[in-house]
């Protein structure tokens, strides 16, 4: 899962497409971002065909990990490991807001799990988006761009503290891999809360 393309990422840093020294480096380290992303914000950002959420069986409101919901395939109840996974086809429920499912009714009682599977979340540069599909949102990827930039313009001074350059004068470097205050911020507002 990549949050943005490696030929986006060399663009940013002005290296020539041609130039593969670093491609296998960058890959990977986008490959960390965008799940340090999905971590941060507290849900799957790419595209889940048939993903499973388990809750308990007398919950109505459901904050699904992965959005926008494109589709809910069924509604299950368990009660027991002998009876198995029972489908509840009847159950009314609605879509709020492109994350939130809302059950008319329990499918059972807390004592019981009930789990939905369902397709959601966005579709990764790259990908071809199919009609009802949401691509991901530009802001999402220029912040991973600019995450990976980040990193990369400082690789060599990670965990660095001061650099002493001469005469008692030193630079203090920002030695910390940590998100960047823009990125930080931005990812607010795509963070799954849970109540």
């Amino acid at each position: 899962m990549m949050l943005t393309q490696l030929s986006t990422v060399k663009a940013r840093l002005g290296l020539l497409a041609t130039d593969t020294t670093y491609d296998a480096q960058l890959t990977l380290v986008i490959r960390s971002v965008s799940v340090w992303f999905e971590h941060e914000a507290n849900r799957e950002l790419s595209r889940q065909v048939g993903t499973v959420y388990e809750f308990a069986a007398d919950e109505t409101e459901l904050t699904l990990p992965c959005y926008p919901v494109e589709s809910v395939t069924r509604l299950e109840y368990k009660s027991d490991e002998i009876n198995g996974w029972v489908a509840r086809p009847t159950v009314r429920y609605q879509v709020r807001r492109g994350c939130i499912l809302w059950l008319a009714e329990k499918l059972g009682s807390y004592l019981e799990q009930g789990r939905v599977v369902y397709t959601g979340g966005y579709v990764l540069p790259g990908e071809t988006a199919l009609p009802g599909q949401a691509v991901l949102p530009q802001d999402l990827e220029q912040a991973a761009v600019e995450q990976v930039t980040y990193w990369f313009q400082n690789r060599e001074r990670i965990g660095l503290a001061r650099c002493w350059e001469n005469a008692g004068t030193y630079r203090q470097f920002y030695g910390d891999l940590s998100l960047l205050p823009s990125v930080r911020k931005l990812l607010t507002k795509y963070r799954r809360w849970r109540l």
